[in-house]
């Protein structure tokens, strides 16, 4: 296995992981009240959009030549790291 796909597998790997942390507070919105479920939907689905991005970042990864892999690992770590931030700053308010 190559550098670039140990790379690409350890973020998906986190990434996945924080879709399944995902699962389990969505699995748990069910019992919160009207208005909070709805505030959890409409900041769950922005969690979920960011994760589609950076699944999508780590595609371009796979396709890039070694002249872009910097840049757009560097961005795919931007994006990794922003989600985990809004996930545990949503975990902590829900």
């Amino acid at each position: 296995m190559s550098k670039g796909d140990e790379y690409i597998a350890k973020v998906k790997l986190q990434l996945d992981e924080l879709d399944a942390k995902m699962d389990k507070l969505e699995a748990k919105a069910t019992e919160a009240k009207e208005d909070a479920r709805a505030k959890y939907k409409e900041e769950m689905a922005k969690l979920r959009q960011q994760s589609r991005a950076a699944k999508g970042k780590l595609e371009e990864i796979k396709a890039a030549g070694e002249d872009k892999w910097e840049a757009l690992v560097t961005e795919t770590e931007k994006i990794r790291d922003a989600i985990a931030h809004s996930f545990n700053y949503f975990k902590s308010q829900f």
